[in-house]
């Protein structure tokens, strides 16, 4: 078994989200996986595997601290990216196609430029009175100043709180426990001519229900944007910042295209690759 480090999202060195991509992951058990994940403490850690689906170039399981996801946005990017990098070659000229529990995700290659076609919403819609309430909580922001309150779910369970502005989203100050399975967002619009469009911010709960802010969250600006554009907040293509808060500096480019397909993308980069991973 092989083990790269992938930085995902960055606008330099180290500026993104950290992947751990696990080559050979046939050879592990399900509490291997989990327990490795832990271990590493990354926001998720990913395992490859053969395809068992024919239209797919790989297969990969999807970890995070507190159990396995079906999808998330940026470890389908840094598995794509170190696939290819371990000399994966697509079917397809520049599209790779990922097997995961959501399904076949297609991602878009472009040197150290990826994007995924995001996946159909598991859940849409406002959330209630009370879902609003305790999500306003969790993320330390006042109720009173909460735009909208959706369910943006993908895999996570993302709830979105829109909110005024991007000032309003960085001074958000949230809680420190959370119940296990929490995945809560933020996001708002930037004053222009800044470098990015909106700003957001995602929190998920750890194994211990301690709240943990991601740097640089795929799946949820996949939510976030299928949102805004379907509402109309956004059009054609624009650039999401993300990780202020952790000291990430993280770019993602949000587009829809004729075809009403969105896609999620940004830049990878491989920070260290091909360690040897003894028996666990």
């Amino acid at each position: 078994m092989k083990l790269d480090l992938v930085d995902v999202f960055g606008t330099g060195p180290l500026s993104g989200n950290p992947l751990a991509v696990v080559g050979g992951g046939e050879e592990l058990d399900t509490p291997q996986m989990l327990r490795l994940t832990q271990w590493l403490g990354f926001s998720e850690t990913t395992f490859l595997l053969p395809p068992t689906d024919p239209a797919a170039d790989y297969r990969v399981r999807i970890f995070y601290p507190a159990g396995e996801l079906p999808f998330a946005g940026h470890p389908t990017l840094g598995s794509a990216f170190a696939w290819a990098a371990a000399g994966g070659r697509p079917r397809r000229s520049g599209v790779v196609v990922q097997q995961c529990e959501a399904g076949l995700i297609e991602v878009r290659l472009s040197g150290d430029m990826l994007s995924f076609a995001a996946p159909p919403f598991t859940r849409y819609g406002p959330l209630s009175e009370d879902e609003a309430a305790e999500a306003a909580r969790i993320a330390g922001v006042d109720p009173a100043a909460i735009v909208e309150a959706v369910h943006v779910a993908n895999g996570p369970k993302w709830q979105l709180l829109r909110l005024a502005s991007a000032a309003e989203v960085l001074a958000a100050s949230p809680a420190a426990r959370a119940p296990i399975g929490t995945d809560v967002g933020l996001a708002g619009p930037c004053d222009p001519g800044s470098a990015a469009d909106w700003e957001l911010r995602a929190f998920f709960a750890n194994q211990q229900g301690v709240l943990v802010e991601d740097p640089v969250t795929g799946s949820f600006n996949a939510g976030v944007a299928m949102h805004l554009f379907a509402s109309g907040l956004a059009r054609g293509s624009y650039v999401a910042g993300q990780g202020q808060a952790t000291g990430a500096d993280g770019r993602v480019m949000c587009e829809q295209d004729e075809s009403g397909q969105v896609w999620i993308g940004g830049r990878c980069a491989m920070v260290a690759r091909d360690g040897e991973l003894p028996n666990l």
